[in-house]
């Protein structure tokens, strides 16, 4: 097992001070079984496991994760990629419900973005073609995200981890960009993205 600081991450979340002005505390997680992208306002990082025992996987996800949001205003999940059908979905699922369950426990607002609303707020879409007009897809596809990433936010995901830690990043921009708060200027064709996601979670706890 695993839980390495990378060199994108800045100090550990806090409740930033009050004032009119702060931006809210937001945290993106991209839960995953074996390793999970963690992100929050100018840091990324990651929690993995490398124990093959299932439960034990859950267990260090559970506790590596909640190590981030506890203090959390607000969280913005990944949803399932129902288009495709993985090996390991059913666990994979029960994982992100565990995490949705001890959020709502813990009276923490949050939504579910799907993986095509994330990639279209990263790269202005989900169908790009390469040089030969082959459909870039995979890793490809998750390397134009973390270049975006990048190049927008200048913030530069590394290692093993790196693909998990962008997309918590894109996950947090957009949770931030629907409370009022971009992180920077996204073109119209990306912020398209926002307008077909539920924020109902938010919007309730923000008229409270």
């Amino acid at each position: 097992m695993s839980l390495t600081v990378t060199p994108a991450t800045g100090m550990p979340p806090t409740l930033p001070a009050a004032g009119t002005n702060r931006r809210p505390l937001v945290i993106g997680l991209d839960v995953a079984i074996g390793a999970s992208g963690v992100a929050g306002d100018g840091w990324t990082e990651h929690v993995r496991c490398t124990t093959t025992n299932t439960h034990s996987r859950m267990a260090y996800q559970l506790d590596g994760l909640a190590s981030f949001y506890r203090n959390a205003e607000y969280v913005v999940l990944e949803g399932a990629a129902y288009s495709k059908n993985n090996q390991g979905a059913d666990a994979l699922a029960a994982m992100r419900w565990m995490v949705r369950h001890d959020l709502w426990k813990r009276r923490i607002p949050y939504v579910i973005i799907t993986p095509t609303k994330r990639i279209t707020y990263a790269t202005g879409s989900t169908v790009h073609k390469d040089e030969t007009g082959a459909r870039v897809k995979g890793p490809a596809l998750k390397g134009m995200v973390r270049d975006a990433v990048a190049e927008r936010y200048n913030i530069h995901t590394e290692g093993r981890c790196r693909y998990d830690e962008a997309d918590a990043y894109v996950l947090l921009a957009m949770g931030l960009h629907h409370l009022g708060y971009p992180l920077a200027e996204v073109p119209a064709s990306h912020a398209r993205a926002l307008a077909g996601c539920d924020w109902s979670g938010f919007d309730k706890a923000v008229t409270r």
